[in-house]
């Protein structure tokens, strides 16, 4: 009984814990929707796909969130028409490439200055490898989940049958906003509308693509929550710190506890911290470079977006790429 009300208690402190964040990339979201021009945002990202990874691992300086909230703003970016690679350098650099969470790591290992460079070095380094190998993919749509790239299409079908069926001075090639409802049904955000911020018909839209992103994303958000609280208690953490007796175990020690515990990368240093007595500075760096990428959290969100099988992708290369920078730094550093 008091195993139950641990995993309650973990499983409300993580949702308390994420979901100001979930909140806030659902909101840029929505501002990305309605006030910026598709067409105008995609004309100046770089077409070449190591140019727009390294774009889109530099976002998160203008979209500060957490793992918790970079899935809705990664999912608009895609939906507007962005390249892969920039939604997924965005997705995994911006957790840690951004001022709140340097800022974080900073007070905590101010004393340790290689852990700070490192961690955004190895972050931004990763993404722009990982969202290189899935700019292969030029449309984007086999990867995504089903709802997802039924949106992209009828989106896209409805550009098209617009584009064919008005002359070329036609207002709808000159704003490229939509939003698709529930039922499928797309309609245009009017660029004049979009001037005048204050129009009822804006904020309508712009309150209705919260509400329905925070449906989507906030059911998958409790659920990977509980998850993550299940394991928390009823895997002996014990288990997983008595791996940690050498660089290569205590590396991937941290990077699976990094999984476990999933917490936000706002505040992980702190917890990363407690272990700094225990555990090398590459296993720490380890947890702190891997963690925003993959957490239980992130997972259930980002299914969201994608197929289970380019999320086990996102996982191994992840991995892989964490456990040979750090192990690399562990052994010559």
């Amino acid at each position: 009984m008091s195993q139950l009300r641990d995993a309650f208690t973990i499983f409300l402190s993580l949702l308390v814990e994420a979901f100001p964040f979930l909140l806030l990339g659902v909101i840029l979201s929505s501002l990305l929707l309605s006030f910026i021009n598709e067409e105008q945002l995609i004309k100046i990202m770089p077409r070449n796909p190591i140019l727009g990874s390294l774009a889109g691992s530099i976002f998160g300086f203008v979209f500060p969130v957490c793992e918790c909230g970079n899935v809705p703003v990664a999912r608009r970016f895609l939906l507007q028409g962005l390249p892969t690679s920039v939604a997924i350098g965005f997705l995994l650099a911006a957790p840690t490439l951004n001022p709140i969470v340097i800022w974080s790591t900073w007070i905590v290992f101010r004393d340790q200055p290689e852990i700070i460079w490192l961690r955004l070095l190895f972050s931004w380094l990763i993404a722009t490898i990982i969202a290189c190998v899935f700019s292969v993919q030029k449309d984007s749509r086999p990867m995504l989940h089903h709802l997802l790239a039924k949106r992209m299409k009828i989106r896209s079908n409805y550009t098209r049958s617009s584009v064919k069926g008005k002359r070329a001075n036609s207002p709808l090639l000159k704003g490229g906003n939509f939003l698709v409802g529930e039922s499928g049904k797309v309609e245009k955000l009017d660029q004049g509308l979009l001037r005048k911020k204050s129009t009822p018909n804006l904020i309508f839209g712009f309150l209705e693509n919260i509400n329905q992103e925070l449906r989507e994303l906030g059911g998958v958000l409790v659920i990977g929550s509980a998850i993550a609280a299940a394991i928390q208690v009823f895997v002996p953490r014990d288990f997983i710190l008595n791996l940690g007796q050498d660089t290569i175990t205590s590396i991937l020690a941290m990077m699976l506890l990094a999984a476990v515990v999933s917490i936000c990368s706002t505040v992980d240093s702190f917890f990363a911290l407690s272990f700094a007595g225990t555990f090398t500075s590459s296993s720490l760096l380890a947890f702190l470079v891997f963690g925003p990428m993959i957490d239980l959290k992130a997972v259930g969100l980002m299914l969201s977006v994608f197929k289970p099988r380019v999320i086990f992708y996102l996982f191994a290369l992840a991995g892989q790429l964490t456990f040979i920078l750090t192990l690399t730094y562990g052994y010559f550093f």
